[in-house]
C-alpha cells in the first residue's frame, strides 16, 4: 500500500477530530451560554375546524392553540400569534413565549396584571403548526407546502376574529424562512425569527431552496412590515450566525421598512450566546418577544409596532426614542454642587435629590471636543432602566454658563444598558445568566469647549442603593493600524490610557468569521477590586448588528476571545476589515496595555462548520479529474489502471500541482458565491490547500470503505456462484419497455432520488459480482492476469466473460488470456464508477431522507411534488443497466470509441470545475452536472450500442 494513500487518510481523520473538537468547545471557550431554564403549565387544543375543507394539507399537518393550564380557558380573549417551527421542529416549542405572555399578562387566573389593565392591551392567542417534524431544510417543496399550509392558517385564524384583525408571526428556525415567504401579506403586523438562516440555507442539496430565498430577499426589500431577526451568534452551532443577519433594504427611503438584526449578546439584559434549539426557551429571550408581542398587539400602526420591537428587544446600537418632553433644571430651585475641574463625579448610594454640576474641559489643541459619560447602576435614565429598577432617576442637562439659573436638557448620542459581572465570577453565569435588574446605565454625548460651561447630573428619589459615576472623556479614538500578519505569530501590544472611556479602532484588521482574536490585558493598579464600581469591560463590536462584552478583570476564568460575523465564507459583505474596542470603567481599576494576537484553537473551530460541504464538493470533484484521466487512457487503448493505482497517480501527479493552484486561485477577487468564498482574501488562501489534502484522504477513506464493504459480498458470490445475464436474452424492446416502466414510476410515484439510490445498489452489486469472477478466475489461471490494454478481440472472444461462477470450481481449466483480460479491464471501470457514484450519494441522500420521513408521516396519501423528473437519474440507469450484463466489455470500449469533436471525457473535467467553484454554494449543480456530462457519454456511446448492437448479435 502506497504511503501516501494512508498519509492522507491520517492527516483528515486528524483534522475532522480537530475541527470536531475544537467547535465542540466554542461553546465553552468562545461564546459560552448562560440561560435560565422556563417553566411552564402546557395545554394544547386541536383546531379540528382547520380540515381539508380550508386546504388539502391539513391531512398531513395540523393546526394548535397554546393555553397556559393554570391561568386562562380555552376561550380566544387576545390577539392572534401564529409561532412556526423549523426544520424537524415542533408546535410544542411555542409553549416557553406562550406561556411567558401569559403569565406577564396575568397576575392570577382569570386576572389581568396591572401592568396591562389599560384598554389598549389584550391578552395574546398562540397558535402553532405542527409540521409532523418536517426536514424543511433540505427539499424546497416540503418549504412549498409548509408556506400554503400557514397562510392558508392564517386565513383560518383571522376568521376567528372580528374584521381588520392583525396577527403576529413567529419563526424559529427554518421557520423564519417559511414566515418570510408569506409576505406581501397585509393581515401580518410583524414577523419575528429567531435563529433564521436568511441569506444562506444551511443545506444546499435542492435548487427550489434558492428559489425560494431569492423570493424572500425581494421580500425583504421591498415590502413594509417590520421585521426582526435575533440571531444566537457562535453558540449556536447548527446555522452560521452571519446568515442570521438580515440584508439592510429601504423599500421608499422616505418611510425606510423596519429591519433590525438582534445578537442576543448585545440584547439588553441578556448578554449571552443562544443555541439554535434554545433560542425559544432561554427565559432572557423569550419574556423579552413575549412582552414585545404585547406591545406589538396593542399597537395599532407600523410605526408603533416597529417602535415596540425597538424598545423590548434593544441592543443599543442606537439611542432609543425619547418619549420624554424636554423639561429645563431650575438651579435655584434644587441643591447642587459644583465639582472642582477634571474631576469625577462619584455618588455611592445616592439619597433624595441632588445635582451635580461638572465644567466641561477648556479647549485642548488638536481636540474639538469631548465625550461626557455617564454610568447609573440599577437605576433609570429614562427611557433606559433595567428591568426592575431602583426608584432613583438621573437625567443630564447643559448649562451654558456658572450664571445661568435653568439648564437644558441633553439628548444622548449614546444610550444603552450595559452588564455589570461580577468580579472572578463567569460571564455569563452557567444555566443563570445574569440578573435582568443588575443593569448599568450608559450615557454619552460629545460636547464642544465653551467657556464657563458645566453639564448637570440630576439625581432623584435616592434610596440609599446603586451609584452613579460621571466625568469626561477623549472623543477621539486611538487608530491603529495592524493588518493579520502582524497578530498570527505574536501578540501586538496596544496601549490602554486611563479614564472612564476608552475607545479603540482598528481598521485594518479583518473581521471575518473565519478568525477569531486572543486579548490579554495587562494592570498597572487593582488593588481594591472588590469595591470598585464598574470593572473595566470590553465591548467589541465589527457589525452595527454585533456586539460582544467581555470582564476585563485578572481573576477573569476564562480567555477573552473576540469574534465576528460582519463577513464569512459565501456570504457577500462590504464589512471585511475593522474591529472598534470600548472600554468602559470607573477609572479604579487600572490597565496598562492589552496584548492582541490570534488563537489557533478557537479560530479551527470555526472552519468547520463553514465548509463542510465544500469538502464534500471537492471530493466529488477529485474523483472528476480522475475520471477523467481514466477515460483518457481508455480513448487512447492503454491500460485501465484500479482505483488504488490511480488514486496513487492523482497523488503524485495532480495534486502536486493542484496545491500551489489552489492557493492561487484562492487569491483571486472572485464573487463571494465561488471557490471558497474569500472574495479573494490573501489570508485564508492557505484553506484551498487544506481542504484539498482534506477532501483527497476522504476519497481514499471512502475507498477503503468501499472495498471493505465489497469484500464479504464477493467472498459469497464466489462461493455459491452467480450467472450473469446472457446478451443475447436481452433484447432491446425489452430493455426499452423496462426502461420506461422505470421512468414511469420515477415520474409518478417516488423521487428520482430514490431510483439513484437503486441504481447505486445495483451497481454495487455488480461490482461485487465482477470481483468475484476475477478472484475465481485468478485462482483457476493465476498466470497471466496482469492489466493490459484493451485490444480488438474477434467475435464471441469479445463478448464473453472470463469464467462464469456457475460452473464452479470442477472446470479447472481455464479460458485463454484472449477471454480473460478484459475482465480485469472493466472490472477496474466497475470500480471507478461505484467510487463516482457513491461520492454523489449524500448529495441525494437528504431529500431521500425528506421522502422517508413523508412516507411516515403522512403515508402516500400526500404526493411528493418536485421530485419526479427522471432525465436526473437517467444516464446512471442506462450506463448501470448496460455495464450489469453479460456484455460489460463491449461498452467499455465504447466509452473509448468515438470521433466525436469534444470527448465525454470532458464533460468530466467540466464537472470537476464546477464542484470546485461553484458546488461548495450550489451543491445541487454538482449533481446536475455530473447528470449532463454522464448523459452525454451514454447518448453518443452507449445508446447506439445498447439498442443497436444487440439486433446485430441476435442476427449473427
Amino acid at each position: 500500500m502506497s504511503r501516501l494513500l494512508v498519509a492522507f487518510p491520517l492527516f483528515a481523520i486528524a483534522s475532522v477530530v480537530v475541527l470536531y473538537y475544537a467547535a465542540v468547545d466554542t461553546v465553552k471557550t468562545l461564546s459560552p451560554q448562560g440561560c435560565r431554564m422556563s417553566w411552564m403549565w402546557p395545554s394544547y387544543v386541536l383546531q379540528s375546524h382547520f380540515d381539508h375543507s380550508w386546504t388539502p394539507l391539513a391531512r398531513r399537518y395540523s393546526l394548535w392553540l397554546y393555553r397556559e393550564g393554570n391561568l386562562e380557558n380555552n376561550e380566544l380573549h387576545g390577539s392572534p400569534v401564529l409561532f412556526i417551527p423549523g426544520n424537524a421542529g415542533s408546535s410544542h416549542q411555542v409553549r416557553s413565549i406562550a406561556s411567558s405572555a401569559a403569565n406577564q399578562y396575568f397576575s392570577a387566573p382569570y386576572q389581568v396584571s396591572p401592568d396591562f389593565k389599560s384598554g389598549k392591551y389584550t391578552g395574546l392567542d398562540f397558535f402553532a403548526v405542527e409540521f409532523n417534524e418536517d426536514l424543511s431544510a433540505f427539499h424546497g417543496p416540503t418549504l412549498d407546502s409548509e408556506t400554503v399550509y400557514a397562510s392558508r392558517a392564517i386565513d383560518y385564524i383571522l376568521s376567528l376574529y372580528p374584521p381588520n384583525t392583525a396577527i403576529i408571526v413567529m419563526g424559529h428556525s427554518m421557520g423564519g424562512i417559511v414566515a418570510t415567504a408569506l409576505l406581501p401579506n397585509p393581515n401580518i403586523s410583524v414577523i419575528i425569527t429567531m435563529a433564521t438562516p436568511h441569506t444562506l440555507p444551511p443545506v444546499r442539496f435542492d435548487r427550489r431552496i434558492d428559489r425560494i430565498y431569492t423570493d424572500n430577499l425581494q421580500d425583504l426589500a421591498s415590502n413594509p412590515t417590520p421585521i426582526l431577526s435575533l440571531c444566537g451568534g457562535a453558540t449556536d452551532l447548527m446555522i452560521p450566525s452571519e446568515s442570521c443577519i438580515l440584508p439592510v433594504s429601504s423599500p421608499d427611503p422616505a418611510t425606510p421598512a423596519y429591519r433590525r438584526t438582534v445578537f442576543t449578546s448585545a440584547l439588553e439584559g441578556c448578554w449571552t450566546g443562544v443555541g439554535h434549539l434554545a433560542m425559544v426557551w432561554c427565559h432572557q429571550v423569550r419574556w423579552r418577544i413575549a412582552r414585545a408581542a404585547l406591545e406589538v398587539a396593542a399597537a395599532s400602526s407600523t410605526q408603533s409596532r416597529a417602535a415596540a420591537l425597538e424598545r423590548w428587544l434593544r441592543d443599543g446600537h442606537e439611542p432609543p426614542p425619547s418619549d420624554h418632553p424636554s423639561d429645563v433644571l431650575q438651579l435655584r430651585s434644587t441643591p447642587h454642587t459644583t465639582l472642582p475641574p477634571n474631576q469625577l463625579l462619584m455618588v455611592r448610594g445616592p439619597v433624595t435629590t441632588h445635582s451635580y454640576l461638572l465644567p466641561i474641559p477648556a479647549h485642548e489643541e488638536g481636540r474639538s471636543s469631548s465625550k461626557f459619560v455617564l454610568y447609573v447602576s440599577q437605576g433609570a435614565m429614562p427611557p433606559v432602566a433595567p428591568h426592575r429598577p431602583l426608584p432613583f432617576r438621573v437625567a443630564a442637562y447643559a448649562c451654558l454658563n456658572a450664571e445661568s439659573n435653568s439648564c437644558s436638557s441633553l439628548d444622548p448620542d449614546t444610550l444603552r444598558l450595559l452588564p455589570r459581572p461580577v468580579p472572578g465570577a463567569p460571564f455569563p453565569t452557567p444555566d443563570e445568566g445574569i440578573d435582568e435588574s443588575d443593569g448599568v446605565v450608559l450615557y454619552e454625548v460629545d460636547v464642544s469647549p465653551m467657556p464657563s460651561s458645566y453639564i448637570a447630573v440630576r439625581v432623584e428619589g435616592g434610596d440609599g442603593r446603586g451609584w452613579i459615576v460621571g466625568g469626561f472623556a477623549d472623543s477621539e479614538p486611538l487608530v491603529t493600524k495592524i493588518g493579520l500578519r502582524s497578530v498570527l505569530l505574536s501578540p501586538v501590544t496596544l496601549p490602554i490610557p486611563n479614564g472612564l472611556r476608552t475607545e479603540v479602532h482598528l481598521p485594518t484588521l479583518p473581521a471575518n468569521a473565519l478568525v477569531v482574536y486572543r486579548v490579554t490585558p495587562k494592570f498597572d493598579a487593582c488593588s481594591d477590586a472588590a469595591h470598585s464600581l464598574l470593572h473595566p469591560l470590553l465591548a467589541h463590536a465589527s457589525h452595527p448588528s454585533e456586539t460582544h462584552y467581555y470582564p476585563l478583570t485578572p481573576s477573569f476564568p476564562r480567555h477573552i476571545l473576540l469574534h465576528t460575523h460582519a463577513s464569512a465564507p459565501y456570504i457577500a459583505s462590504d464589512r471585511t476589515l475593522g474591529h472598534k474596542l470600548v472600554i468602559y470603567s470607573s477609572d479604579e481599576c487600572r490597565m496598562r496595555e492589552i496584548q492582541l494576537s490570534v488563537d489557533w484553537w478557537a479560530s479551527i473551530g470555526r472552519w468547520g462548520t463553514r465548509y463542510g460541504t465544500a469538502a464534500a464538493c471537492w471530493a466529488v470533484g477529485i474523483v472528476a479529474i480522475i475520471l477523467a484521466d481514466v477515460w483518457g487512457l481508455i480513448e487512447g487503448g492503454a491500460p485501465i489502471p484500479d482505483v488504488k493505482s490511480s488514486l496513487q497517480f492523482f497523488a503524485r501527479r495532480r495534486l502536486p500541482w493542484l496545491v500551489p493552484l489552489s492557493f492561487v486561485i484562492s487569491l483571486l477577487p472572485l464573487r463571494a458565491g465561488l471557490w471558497l468564498g474569500n472574495r479573494g482574501d490573501p489570508a485564508f488562501a492557505p484553506l484551498g490547500a487544506i481542504l484539498l489534502c482534506i477532501a483527497f484522504g476522504f476519497v481514499c477513506i471512502l475507498w477503503w470503505l468501499l472495498v471493505a464493504l465489497l469484500w464479504p459480498l464477493q467472498f459469497v458470490l464466489r462461493r455459491f456462484g452467480r450467472s450473469r445475464e446472457d446478451a443475447t436474452s436481452r433484447r432491446p424492446a425489452t430493455a426499452m419497455v423496462s426502461m420506461a416502466l422505470i421512468f414511469l414510476v420515477i415520474f409518478v410515484l417516488v423521487p428520482w432520488q430514490v431510483a439513484f439510490l437503486g441504481c447505486w445498489l445495483i451497481h454495487f452489486y455488480t461490482s461485487a459480482t465482477s470481483l468475484a469472477e476475477l478472484s475465481l478466475a485468478q485462482y483457476q489461471n493465476p498466470t497471466g492476469t496482469e492489466t493490459v490494454p484493451l485490444a480488438p478481440l474477434s467475435s464471441e472472444a469479445e463478448l464473453e466473460p472470463t469464467t462464469q461462477l456457475s460452473q464452479g470450481h470442477s472446470d479447472r481449466q481455464g479460458p485463454s488470456n484472449v477471454t480473460r483480460l478484459p475482465l480485469q479491464q472493466y472490472t477496474n471501470v466497475y470500480l471507478h464508477l461505484l467510487l463516482f457514484m457513491t461520492l454523489l450519494l449524500p448529495l441525494t441522500a437528504p431529500v431521500l431522507a425528506v421522502w422517508v420521513r413523508t412516507l411516515a408521516t403522512a403515508g402516500l396519501t400526500t404526493p411528493f411534488d418536485g421530485d419526479h423528473n427522471f432525465l436526473y437519474v437517467a444516464p446512471f440507469l442506462v450506463l448501470v443497466e448496460a455495464l450489469s450484463g453479460h456484455d460489460a466489455g463491449r461498452y467499455v470500449k465504447a466509452l473509448g470509441e468515438g470521433t466525436e469533436r469534444v470527448p465525454p471525457r470532458w464533460g468530466m473535467v467540466a464537472l470537476a470545475g464546477v464542484a470546485f467553484f461553484a458546488g461548495p454554494r450550489t451543491t445541487y449543480f454538482v449533481f446536475e452536472t455530473a447528470s449532463v456530462a454522464l448523459g452525454w457519454a451514454v447518448m453518443r456511446r452507449i445508446v447506439p450500442l445498447y439498442w443497436g448492437g444487440r439486433t446485430f448479435l441476435r442476427r449473427s
